[in-house]
């Protein structure tokens, strides 16, 4: 998988040490953690650690997180792709797609190009594995992006470990899920 991908307005690309620091202006923006407040970065080492591992996966299954910055100018808006949840045995693996946007380029469609992308980028390596997405049920964009990508709703329930105890989980998939994949998912 090249380390680089490049859609109509993004440069996706695979992340390097130099990218912490926009990276982490992004992910300590208390904006960008609406939904799930103590998931948020405050020291900087934190998002490092993030990088090295997603840096890791990249060199395990060949893709993993990118670092998303636009074409027109280079600036880092965000990150977002897909990583693999290793299952408890390889058919109970899933890539699980994400994406993290900068506030001020919230609500442009990046995280659909992003989503898209990703997926791609998955179903070539690894076809046999299921896509997933999970948010939490008031991420309303969120859960649109997912429909929007050709997502099913296959899964509810309360979000365990979220300080909010009436928050729920929902997970979203591109098929329907083996009870060993929705367990992967839901660890």
């Amino acid at each position: 998988m090249p380390d680089e991908r490049l859609t109509d307005r993004l440069i996706l690309r695979r992340p390097t040490d130099d990218d912490i620091d926009p990276i982490h202006e992004i992910f300590s923006d208390p904006r960008v953690w609406e939904h799930f407040p103590t998931l948020r970065h405050v020291e900087r080492a934190t998002t490092a650690h993030m990088l090295a591992r997603w840096q890791e996966r990249w060199d395990e299954t060949g893709l993993a997180s990118w670092t998303v910055r636009l074409r027109e100018t280079g600036e880092v808006i965000g990150t977002g792709g897909c990583t693999v949840l290793a299952g408890a045995s390889p058919d109970a693996d899933v890539w699980n797609l994400g994406y993290r946007i900068s506030a001020d380029h919230h609500r442009r469609g990046y995280a659909t190009e992003i989503s898209r992308a990703g997926i791609a980028a998955a179903r070539n390596l690894r076809p046999e594995t299921p896509i997933i997405a999970f948010l939490v049920e008031h991420n309303t964009a969120s859960a649109a992006v997912a429909e929007k990508v050709g997502f099913s709703l296959v899964h509810r329930a309360p979000d365990a470990g979220n300080p909010g105890p009436a928050v729920m989980r929902l997970i979203y998939a591109d098929r329907p899920l083996t009870d060993a994949q929705l367990a992967t998912a839901l660890r």
